[in-house]
């Protein structure tokens, strides 16, 4: 699977995978992915949202457009068929005419996870160490309050424990002031399998979850970003 998606981006000349590639990889390695599929049709995305189950997300399926929300690339709590269908029309009428020149696959749709406390784990290429993996709080909260944690990969276990706890937010993770502790376990799994995964494939020079939904039962990864070296 990983080398049949990184082989068909570089025939294709792409560097930046799609976020269905992108989740297809990290679901194959065990990491946890709303489920995400392509429509390339209207009524194909009003018959994948009726099957997945409805309310659902829907965001432009391209590598060439990389803020799909600027560009009216994403709708939210999709809750009737009706609303799919209008929707499916209105992202590709809105790429369409902001990326004239963008080679479109169509539209993701995707179930709408429900709201949990948003982390982040990234990956990027250091010159020196080579593959560092990220950690912190996600969202926007990382561009806003950067509250992260490094570790070189490959990870062992208490690199991850020590990457959660160093950060400040972490407070938030347990429960703050009444809110629900999420299952810090879950996420220090989710770090060792990032880690294990990027360790195994070189050909990815970056990679974002965010944001990352953490449970007290678990964590869903909503949104994927992958980048590959260049061949």
């Amino acid at each position: 699977m990983t080398d049949m998606i990184i082989e068909k981006a570089r025939k294709e000349g792409r560097t930046m995978l799609t976020e269905i590639e992108a989740k297809q990889l990290l679901e194959s390695a065990g990491i946890s992915v709303v489920d995400t599929r392509l429509a390339t049709s209207k009524e194909q995305a009003v018959a994948i949202a009726k099957e997945i189950g409805l309310p659902v997300v829907m965001k432009i399926a391209s590598a060439d457009v990389v803020h799909k929300s600027d560009a009216g690339g994403v709708k939210l709590g999709l809750k009737t068929a009706a609303q799919v269908g209008k929707a499916y029309d209105d992202i590709m009428k809105s790429i369409k005419a902001a990326f004239p020149n963008a080679k479109i696959e169509g539209v993701s749709v995707q179930t709408m996870a429900r709201p949990g406390v948003e982390v982040i784990i990234g990956m990027s290429k250091d010159a020196q160490f080579g593959p560092v993996l990220m950690f912190g709080l996600g969202g926007v909260l990382v561009e806003i309050l950067k509250d992260v944690a490094f570790r070189i990969v490959p990870l062992v276990k208490r690199d991850a424990k020590e990457m959660i706890r160093e950060i400040k937010g972490f407070p938030l993770l347990q429960g703050y002031r009444g809110s629900e502790p999420v299952d810090v376990d879950n996420l220090e799994s989710m770090l060792l399998k990032v880690s294990e995964f990027v360790d195994k494939t070189p050909a990815i020079k970056e990679l974002d979850l965010n944001p990352i939904f953490a449970y007290k039962d678990g964590a869903v990864a909503v949104d994927a970003r992958v980048i590959l070296e260049n061949a």
